[in-house]
Order: C-alpha cells, then sequence, then structure tokens
C-alpha cells in the first residue's frame, strides 16, 4: 500500500515471485470512468472507489481459499483497509512510505501511467498511515525494490519485524 509512485508494482512484484503466488495490480480493477478521472487530474471520492475496493476484495477473498496472493492497493484510509482485510484470514499491508520529494520525482520519471503529479497531494491528504494495531509493516521506499522485497517477504516468512 502507498501513495502513487511508492514501487507498490514494483516490489510487489518482487514479492509475489519470492512467495510463488499470483499478483493483482489495483489499477487493473479501477473502472474506466475512475482511470478517465484520475488522468484528467481530479481525484477519486470515496464513492468512486467502493466498487474497486469491493472488486480487489473479492480478488483477496477468492486468494484466501487459495493460497495467497499480493495485490497492489493504496489503501490510503484505514477504512479501505479494514473492508479488505475482512476479505480474507489474513491480510498483511506492507505501506511504502516516503517524503513528498521523493513520490513527486519518481511520478515525473515515469512513463505510460495515468496519474499525474498534480494528484499526489491529494493522496497524501487522504493518507492515513498504518495504525499500531493493523496488521503489517511501513517500509522506507528509499531502500531498493530488492531489499523492500527482502524485508517484506522475511517478515511475512519468519516474523521478523522490517
Amino acid at each position: 500500500m502507498g501513495v502513487a509512485g511508492s514501487g507498490k508494482t514494483t516490489v510487489a512484484a518482487l514479492v509475489a515471485g519470492r512467495l510463488g503466488v499470483p499478483l493483482a495490480e489495483a489499477d487493473e480493477f479501477h473502472p474506466a470512468a475512475n482511470i478517465a478521472k484520475m488522468r484528467s487530474g481530479h481525484p477519486l471520492t470515496d464513492q468512486d472507489r467502493m466498487p474497486w475496493l469491493a472488486a480487489i476484495a473479492e480478488w483477496i477473498g477468492e486468494r484466501g481459499r487459495d493460497g495467497g496472493g499480493v495485490v497492489t492497493c493504496s489503501a490510503l484510509k484505514r477504512s479501505y483497509r479494514d473492508l479488505l482485510g475482512r476479505a480474507a484470514p489474513r491480510v498483511v499491508f506492507v505501506y511504502l512510505h516516503g517524503t513528498r520529494e521523493v513520490l513527486a520525482d519518481r511520478m515525473r520519471g515515469r512513463t505510460g501511467h495515468f496519474m499525474p503529479v498534480s494528484l499526489l497531494d491529494s493522496q497524501l491528504a487522504d493518507l492515513e498511515p498504518l495504525a499500531a494495531d493493523e496488521d503489517g509493516w511501513t517500509l522506507d521506499i528509499t531502500h531498493t525494490p530488492g531489499e523492500l522485497a527482502e524485508a517484506a517477504v522475511r517478515a511475512l516468512t519468519e516474523g521478523d519485524q522490517p
């Protein structure tokens, strides 16, 4: 989880590969209207996000019944994570945290993505970082994707605190 530019897709692909489980990219669950709205520079509302979150929760529930999986999702608010967390017996969040400056630089450097840098501030405003009572860990994105994936896998498989 994390805002745009945090490296969710890159790190999730590494984690899924190391664990040998399916990977889903949350952007694939967005209705076309959501993508068009973001592409035009307008932030999504909670109402916009609910069908998207429900579809992700369904995917999580299916994976929970057949061996697990990894899915990227901004999961900006606690209420979103609560909804996703109810989808399977155990849902663990890995929050990829970075400064606004690092996130914006990364967003400016990528091509072919619908999310404009202008929406970063709205995501940061909505962001509710993981609380102490949530199942998951916060990782600093100044580490390499490989280091982040290794820390997440170690925490998931060995119970080590990253």
